[in-house]
Order: C-alpha cells, then structure tokens, then sequence
C-alpha cells in the first residue's frame, strides 16, 4: 500500500505540474482530494489494514494529501498571475484618451408640467395621494354619483376587467377613498395615470390626471375660484384670462368647464382656439351632497369644491403642441427640446 502511495503523489505532482488552466487545477483537486477522490478512498480503507500498520499508513496518507493540496495552491497562483498578465497585455487602456461624450437623460415633458403642478398645490397647502389604478366599479362610478345605467357613463370608455373592476377612468375615485377615511377639513390633489378606450390628436388610451379637491365649513365658489387663478398665473404667465362656463359633472354641482386664454394667439383668435380667443383646461365644481353622503359626511354641514384636469393637456397648452401621440411616440428630436 506504501508503494501505491507514492505512485499517487508521483502522478499527482505530475498532473499538477503540466495543468495549463485554472479549470484543470479544479478537476485535479477533486479527482485526488474529493468526497470520492483517490486519497478519501484510500483514507476509508485505512479500517482493513492491521492495527499496528495503521497508524503509520494514515500518517503517510494525510502528509501527501497536504503535499497535493500546496502543489495545487501554488500553481494554481501561478496561473492566476499569468492569466492576470495576459488580460493586462491584451485590454489595455490608454488612460491619456479623451473620454467619450454621455449625453445625460432629462425628465419626459409630462412629468415636468406634473411635478410644476404638483409644486405649485403643495405650495398652497394641499397633500399628495394615491390610489389604485385597477378600480372598483363602486370607487370609480358609483360613489361619484353615477350608479350603473346612469347615462354619465357613457362621458368615459372604460376599459372594464370584470362586471365590478375598471381600469379606473379619472383619479376622482382617490377623492371618494380619503373622504372615507378622514374627517374635513381636507386639501387634497390626486396624480396620476388613467385610462380610456379613445386615441386620436388629443386622445390616448393612457394618459395622466391630477384631482384635487377642498372640504371644510364654509367652502364656496369664490374658494374654487381663487385657487384656481393662482394655478393658472403660475402656469401660464400672470396676464392668462381665465373664465368659467356652466357645464354639468355628476360628481359636482354646480359645474363647470374652466377656459384660459389662448397661449398661442393671446386671446385674438386663431386656428388653435378656433377663432374663440379661449382654449378649455379643465374641469371644475362644487362636491355633489350626493358624493358627500356616500362617503359619510353631513352635507348640511360641510361643502367642498373638486376639479380635475388632464397632464398631457396642460403641457400641450403651455408647450404649443398640436397632437398628444407625440408624448408617447419616443423620437428623439421631440423629446430633446424640453
């Protein structure tokens, strides 16, 4: 059993010596020193050799196990260094090239008006909330007023999931979700994206809304109003017209559809605002009692104003630009003037 030993470390070094990759190193060390190499069995056997020879066997055994183990190790060190120095030949980089230029990204159009806004409301002291975009057909119809068949409905192409779950149509919905969690007074805007089955010039299936709403004692119109005027003047300069025309929401009443006056013309008339002088930005109103009641409020003792206006409208307004697809068709030359 001696001389097998000996073959063993003999042909080990051998092995080792005249290994040329790292992944030879890997495959010698579990062929001699494995779970199942040839020195584990050996080590196994040590069990059938006579009691006064074992002690001797197992000491040669485990002194050419350790002999294999530094063999490996250090050519394995040799190999790493050349690999090392091979890699060093072969990639090197002249550090004393100019770099190249990497153009840096910029925030998308929409979510620049998005955040202006967003800006301009918190400075006014309203907060921030979210809430989901697959809907409940309750969230987003019912407790706004429009039960099923209400012909309101059909104002909005929904995408439907199911008979009770909406890809959600407007982010009022959020408006309805913190009334039922909260006590007034309340100053509110919800961002966030929507959806509808429309596409054309000023429509796409996915856009982005902001709702915001007000609820306390006391609130009127000229509360609606004035917060208003301070959104527009901040957005679009201090000299934009601003004008109210009854219109009618479910969800508020009175209604009504908010103008500004025209960016592109000042208010003259032009092609943009059909020769009018105004251009409709959003839509506005005092909460509905109904509204207030399915969300667990006393109408007879708060009232509140809403209004909602859609993102890729406002930066079409305050950039001048003609069709909404361009937001979302990914060239270039559109994105990079912003």
């Amino acid at each position: 059993m001696l001389n097998d030993i000996l073959t063993i470390k003999k042909l080990a070094q051998e092995e080792i010596e005249k290994a040329e990759g790292l992944k030879e190193i890997q495959e010698l060390k579990v062929k001699y020193l494995g779970k199942k190499g040839i020195l584990t069995v050996k080590l196994k056997s040590l069990a059938s050799i006579p009691q006064e020879d074992r002690r001797e066997f197992g000491r040669i055994l485990n002194e050419t196990k350790v002999h294999i183990e530094e063999l490996a190790r250090k050519h394995e060190e040799i190999l790493k260094a050349l690999e090392l120095n091979r890699i060093l030949q072969t990639q090197r980089i002249d550090v004393t090239v100019p770099g190249c230029y990497m153009p840096t990204g910029h925030l998308h159009p929409t979510t620049q008006v998005l955040d202006e806004i967003i800006s301009i409301f918190s400075s006014l002291g309203f907060s921030v909330a979210e809430g989901p975009e697959i809907e409940l057909d309750y969230y987003n119809f019912e407790a706004l007023n429009m039960p099923k068949d209400h012909p309101a409905r059909d104002m909005q192409d929904t995408f439907y999931i199911t008979d009770d779950v909406v890809l959600r149509t407007h982010t009022s919905p959020v408006q309805v979700r913190v009334m039922e969690k909260n006590t007034p007074p309340l100053r509110v805007i919800a961002p966030g994206k929507v959806y509808r089955c429309d596409a054309d010039v000023t429509h796409i299936p996915m856009f982005h809304q902001l709702e915001g709403f007000m609820v306390d004692r006391h609130i009127t119109m000229s509360d609606l109003k004035g917060v208003l005027e301070v959104f527009i003047h901040s957005v679009f300069g201090p000299d934009t017209g601003l004008r109210f025309r009854p219109s009618f929401f479910p969800f508020t009443e009175p209604s009504a559809e908010i103008d500004i006056s025209c960016v592109i013309c000042k208010g003259s008339g032009c092609s943009v605002c059909k020769n009018t002088g105004w251009l409709e930005i959003l839509g506005a109103g005092m909460i509905n009692p109904r509204v207030f009641e399915m969300a667990g409020y006393n109408p007879d003792e708060y009232t509140g104003f809403a209004f909602g206006m859609g993102i890729e409208r406002v930066a079409m307004l305050k950039y001048g630009i003609d069709d909404i697809r361009l937001f979302y068709e990914n060239d270039k030359r559109f994105l990079e003037q912003f």
